[in-house]
């Protein structure tokens, strides 16, 4: 399917579902509270869209500045899309490849400067629970770059060790449906036997998405963002072509 048709199937999809929660007068879903809670998300969320479903997420911006500052630049950029999970290890951690290399489509000028990027190690006492974002690094303590996980368990071994910078907010049904996929043992690496590409992904400020009176008119917002997204990876991919 096209990336323009998906984009409308799920702008639409959207729209259905906003007008069922409005119906039925529920609230958005909550995730929920776990040990380790204490930290404050902030208003920006970020939907990664796969073909298993969509994962949403939130930031942690007092807990992690410089860590959440370089990961929402490359969301802006778009430098998450046509990324992948590379590791998918059942109760313990869904991976995001870095995306210097995690890639389908090639990186511009900006998304390869940010993307090659290191931010020190911010570690905190928030603690490493099902559902945490925690950034993925070598060695050395402030070598992490764009990959991060997202807790499938708890993890105590990991507080302390690795910086936790957020937290997923919808989508855990779609953590367990990658859990069950069929992997293989790569030395301390348990990865899928099929790319779970993250397909596209946008970003909004619940602050303004609540002041929008209209569903319809938010439906719209995501639309367009989607579609500008699109728009940049069929720029690079011409470039490209001989």
């Amino acid at each position: 399917m096209a990336m323009g048709m998906h984009s409308t199937h799920v702008a639409l999809a959207l729209l259905f579902a906003c007008i069922l929660l409005v119906a039925m007068g529920a609230g958005p879903p909550v995730h929920a509270s776990q040990p380790g809670d204490e930290a404050q998300l902030g208003n920006i969320r970020v939907v990664f869209q796969t073909s298993y479903g969509d994962i949403e997420f939130g930031f942690y911006p007092d807990v992690a500045p410089k860590t959440v500052a370089h990961i929402l630049k490359l969301v802006r950029l778009g430098a998450y899309n046509t990324n992948h999970f590379f590791r998918v290890d059942r109760g313990f951690v869904a991976q995001v490849a870095d995306v210097i290399g995690g890639r389908e489509a090639p990186l511009n000028a900006e998304q390869r400067a940010e993307g090659e990027k290191t931010v020190p190690g911010e570690f905190s006492k928030v603690k490493h629970v099902r559902g945490i974002l925690s950034m993925g690094r070598y060695s050395d303590p402030d070598s992490a770059g764009s990959s991060f996980s997202m807790l499938l368990g708890n993890a105590p071994h990991l507080d302390g060790q690795y910086a936790v910078f957020g937290k997923v907010t919808k989508g855990d049904e779609v953590l367990s449906k990658l859990e069950e996929l069929p992997t293989r043992k790569e030395g301390i690496f348990v990865m899928p036997l099929q790319r779970i590409s993250i397909l596209s992904t946008y970003y909004y400020d619940i602050e303004e998405s609540n002041q929008i009176v209209s569903c319809k008119e938010q439906v719209e917002i995501l639309k367009k963002r989607l579609i500008e997204a699109n728009n940049n990876i069929q720029i690079e991919r011409t470039k490209c072509l001989p």
